[in-house]
């Protein structure tokens, strides 16, 4: 049985930390999946996101507290050799560096790096050390999106190989529904048009620009929000000065996610920055039709033939598109799409692949 070790930052309610329980998830048969957060502790993680419990015995927490932590590099490098994992996956800049050391220093065979998001190393300073950590930890690299590539290989300046691997998501979690027993399940009107959205309530995520999209929207379109975040409140009070409070639903933190999609006319993600997001591969699994923002890699989740962009931070561009797109009915159903190119299967096969000797020809 080999060990492979992913690393993230921290377990909280996001998508790189949903994509790591679906590698373990959907680990091959021959692979023991752990998952080690730099931040945090399990007692912690569970409260906030109770989806964890299912693989608790995977996790493992380094309770890592803010600034520079030498002593954790010292850590887990007893940690890799007690395990003697086959490889180490770090995902995003920090599991790079202190992860990418220990991996080094304990002598484990393989070291893989995912960017799922390069638009951060337009910070000079941090592209600077990433730019080191690489030259010096010579990492396998992944990018999770043609547009991370193209960003890693300017930014970065990096002359090694780049395999692009999609993210993807369970097309048999994520299924077309019922829509007026979905909104039933969220209090939600049957007789509205929705447009839906999940995410943290944080500025990058750009919940703001599609609420002021509302606002040239027909009184019979209504807003579903899943999710919460810092802004949640100053979204609340958006709403209200706006004049559609009771037009914009704040549902909190859902863990029924199918159902929430399910409840939908449309989706759409009006991200600032992105790498390539889950969440449009989730509503189109549903068979819901989705806008997304020209952000990294967001429009590589659509389906060509029904889905839609817009150029970030346009509210009003976004209002006149989502509302072409609820007024001309599309015969095409986008799920078929998800299944072909952004199944979570087909992307644990791939990190599989390159984690085997033949790997470097992906």
């Amino acid at each position: 049985m080999n060990t492979v070790i992913q690393v993230v930052q921290h377990l909280r309610p996001g998508g790189i930390e949903t994509l790591s329980l679906d590698l373990c998830s959907f680990a091959q048969k021959n692979e023991k999946v752990l998952i080690v957060s730099l931040e945090g502790d399990l007692e912690s993680a569970l409260t906030q996101w109770p989806r964890l419990t299912q693989f608790q015995d995977s996790l493992i927490f380094m309770n890592k507290q803010s600034g520079l932590t030498l002593s954790l590099v010292t850590k887990l490098v007893r940690l890799f050799k007690q395990h003697s994992p086959q490889a180490i996956h770090t995902h995003h800049i920090g599991p790079l560096l202190y992860a990418g050391l220990a991996a080094r220093l304990a002598g484990v065979k393989q070291l893989i790096h995912t960017e799922h998001d390069a638009w951060h190393l337009n910070d000079q300073k941090r592209c600077k050390l990433q730019r080191r950590a690489i030259k010096f930890l010579k990492p396998t690299l992944v990018a999770d999106a043609q547009t991370v590539a193209k960003n890693m290989r300017e930014n970065l300046q990096c002359n090694a190989p780049i395999t692009v691997i999609r993210n993807g998501i369970d097309s048999e979690h994520f299924i077309p529904g019922n829509k007026f027993t979905a909104r039933a399940e969220f209090g939600l009107s049957s007789d509205v048009q929705i447009i839906g959205c999940s995410g943290r309530m944080e500025e990058v995520k750009g919940h703001a620009v599609l609420i002021k999209a509302l606002q040239s929207l027909p009184v019979t379109v209504h807003l579903a929000l899943a999710g919460s975040g810092s802004l949640e409140a100053d979204l609340r009070q958006l709403a209200i000065q706006l004049g559609l409070y009771e037009r914009v639903h704040f549902l909190g933190h859902i863990d029924d996610m199918p159902s929430f999609y399910q409840a939908l006319d449309l989706f759409c993600l009006p991200s600032l920055n992105e790498g390539l997001p889950l969440s449009p591969l989730e509503a189109q699994a549903c068979n819901i039709i989705t806008l997304v923002t020209d952000v990294g890699g967001s429009k590589e989740t659509l389906c060509p033939a029904s889905g839609k962009f817009t150029p970030a931070n346009n509210y009003q561009l976004m209002g006149k598109t989502l509302l072409k797109m609820l007024c001309n009915t599309c015969d095409v159903k986008p799920r078929a799409y998800v299944q072909q190119h952004g199944d979570v299967r087909i992307m644990a096969k791939r990190y599989a692949s390159l984690r085997s000797p033949l790997g470097a020809q992906l």
